[in-house]
């Protein structure tokens, strides 16, 4: 791998699933030296799938690649005596560990903070966990959409008003508090000057969704009357057009909230006589009219396809876009000009193309370039740069 701009940093990978994985690789993808350390069966994304063919194996989850890739592994059980003093070993060597276990596991395993930093005093720990450290909540088993639902956000957003919410995207909260943790992690790690050593970083996955899908203007309103925004299905409701709706191919996202956008929109639609009436003109009385505005464009779109409609409204200055398949995506033009897919080997799975670096850094570009490791694929490497870093530091001493 060539260096990147997080060269230089270790960092411990003592994560399941995707929140501390997904932290972790994107400290791999930037260059940092990530050592996953598993358990003899491997991390539970292994058994999670998806898989080439529906057929299980531990080598080939799509779930697994996907968090893992330019990582080193090694398989560690920290529930045995000699376990935890090789996991121990790895503490001393890095500068950075990342974890999602529940405290009191973390406590049982003897891997506590406080044992970690007496161990290495210049350790950053994040613990990411759905509830956090600390409060009546910390303590219980939870998963990615326990957290996300704690929050409100599906009060707000998912489902029609009315009727029960519904359960958001896989995996939202787990993502967002790993890249919120990615942030302030490098953050500490390179902060360390200031606080004279490390420190333990305490990530809320179900705190990182509720600042950034729910929100301070709904917290704000609340506090100030009483009053706070509910979900209202498809659409918005104060500004139209503002919604999903279906075409010739399809389904596009139609905004048009601004003057300007709105008229482009109608010259695209051959300016037809209802839209000239004086009222179209405020985004919100034609929200008033949401049902015979929706109803007089879908006529139009439905005689199109959504490319076409996309091109010609964001010609006209609307901001309308096609709603695209996972399959369209996978082939986007947009996405392939930006280097967005990566092809990389792996022993396993063949040639698997894969998402790129998520964030650009010209200057020292990061992304996927190794494939995620096989259950214990670095043990016998690790081993031997441990042997050498302790012999360095013994001599240093």
């Amino acid at each position: 791998m060539s260096r990147g701009a997080l060269a230089g940093i270790r960092v411990i990978d003592f994560g399941q699933m995707v929140s501390a994985p997904f932290c972790a690789r994107l400290f791999a993808d930037y260059g940092a030296d990530v050592i996953k350390v598993e358990p003899p069966g491997g991390d539970a994304a292994r058994a999670a799938g998806p898989f080439p063919g529906d057929a299980p194996d531990p080598e080939k989850s799509g779930l697994y690649f996907i968090t893992n890739t330019n990582k080193r592994g090694v398989t560690c059980d920290v529930g045995t005596e000699a376990g935890r003093a090789r996991f121990l070993r790895l503490v001393k060597w890095a500068d950075l560990l990342i974890e999602n276990h529940t405290p009191a596991q973390m406590k049982a395993w003897g891997l506590d903070y406080a044992t970690l930093a007496e161990v290495n005093p210049n350790l950053v720990v994040v613990s990411i966990t759905p509830f956090g450290q600390t409060g009546p909540y910390s303590g219980w088993n939870g998963y990615d959409l326990n957290a996300y639902h704690l929050t409100g956000a599906s009060s707000r957003y998912c489902g029609r008003p009315g009727e029960m919410p519904l359960e958001h995207g896989t995996f939202a909260a787990d993502y967002f508090g790993a890249v919120a943790a990615a942030a302030w992690a490098m953050a500490a790690v390179y902060g360390r000057r200031h606080t004279h050593g490390g420190q333990h970083l305490d990530v809320s996955s179900a705190e990182a969704i509720a600042a950034t899908f729910v929100g301070g203007q709904n917290i704000g309103c609340y506090a100030q009357d009483g009053k706070f925004d509910k979900r209202t299905g498809v659409g918005m409701p104060l500004g139209a057009p503002a919604t999903i709706l279906p075409c010739k191919d399809g389904h596009v996202w139609m905004l048009a909230l601004e003057p300007g956008q709105w008229n482009g929109i109608r010259e695209v639609m051959g300016n037809p006589e209802w839209a000239d009436l004086d009222l179209f003109q405020d985004m919100f009385q034609r929200a008033q009219n949401a049902d015979f505005l929706y109803s007089m464009i879908e006529e139009w779109t439905m005689q199109h396809g959504k490319l076409e409609i996309m091109e010609k409204c964001q010609a006209a200055g609307a901001p309308v876009a096609a709603v695209f398949t996972v399959a369209e995506v996978q082939a986007h033009p947009h996405l392939e000009a930006r280097d967005y897919f990566v092809a990389i080997e792996h022993p396993a799975l063949g040639t698997v193309r894969t998402l790129g670096a998520p964030f650009k850094l010209p200057a020292s570009p990061g992304g996927p370039g190794v494939p995620a490791p096989l259950l214990g694929q670095h043990d016998a490497e690790v081993e031997r740069e441990l042997a050498k870093f302790e012999q360095e530091q013994g001599g240093a001493r």
